[in-house]
């Protein structure tokens, strides 16, 4: 039986694997999900010495559980392709694991740095449960906004998890026109109040605000106005989708 099981998913991450599987070097396996990758993300995945299995991607719900099926250790830790872990991260999973033995921790909370438009490091620190130990993982829920179902207490690693996201315009863009329609549907499937003109400068000026004032965006200058307004834009887009949605069903009636 091996201590840790790392979980990677993945889809066409060519640019970002290798990088994100060498911060894993001190984990006893790693797992890479790939969601039918049409690039070398499989290539790089098998140099690295990583295993491999196929899924096609439904959600990243059904891809995590779909990995801690394979997965071997006592311990498993998701990592995303555009992530890192740090050494001190990586020092803290192992000793945690080990000094915690008998502590009745089920799982831990990583404190993961995002950057945004390059290595532009933003203010706000999030905190996720990434380490399980895998008998009191009993899975994950969710069509887009996953979330662990883990029976035990959680505690909190040292150490940061690096988080390369909104690397580039495009890739956001894309990024937002892909999953806003998930969202989109969810939206509507929950039975979301009409969407009226109103609607929209409400839902943009809250994303807006939380990014660049309560999360610090302000802090960071420009790189913080562009994220700010492009998670007012991702808004827009999500509840302009939600809108068609609703208009084409009250056409059918």
């Amino acid at each position: 039986m091996k201590d840790i099981s790392a979980i990677v998913i993945v889809k066409n991450g060519q640019d970002l694997i290798a990088d994100c599987l060498d911060s894993l070097s001190f984990c006893d396996e790693v797992i890479v999900v790939d969601g039918g990758s049409n690039d070398k993300t499989i290539e790089i995945a098998e140099k690295k010495k990583a295993k491999i299995f196929v899924h096609e991607m439904q959600n990243f719900s059904e891809s995590r559980n779909f990995g801690l099926e394979k997965a071997e250790g006592n311990w498993v830790l998701y990592v995303d392709v555009d992530e890192r872990v740090t050494p001190e991260l990586a020092v803290s999973i192992k000793r945690k694991i080990v000094t915690d033995m008998n502590s009745g921790i089920s799982a831990y909370k990583v404190l993961r740095q995002n950057y945004y438009l390059g290595n532009n490091p933003w203010p706000y620190i999030e905190k996720m449960e990434r380490l399980f130990k895998k008998d009191k993982l009993k899975g994950w829920q969710g069509k887009l906004h996953e979330s662990p179902i883990v029976e035990g207490k959680i505690g909190e690693l040292e150490g940061f998890l690096l988080h390369y996201t909104h690397r580039d315009l495009t890739s956001m863009v894309n990024k937002t026109m892909e999953w806003s329609k998930t969202e989109a549907e969810l939206r509507f499937e929950s039975n979301h109040p009409k969407m009226t003109w109103w609607r929209f400068p409400r839902v943009m000026i809250t994303a807006f605000l939380n990014s660049y004032i309560k999360q610090g965006g302000y802090k960071v200058g420009t790189v913080g106005l562009i994220e700010s307004f492009y998670q007012a834009f991702s808004m827009f887009i999500t509840y302009a989708r939600l809108w068609e949605m609703q208009k084409k069903r009250d056409l059918k009636k």
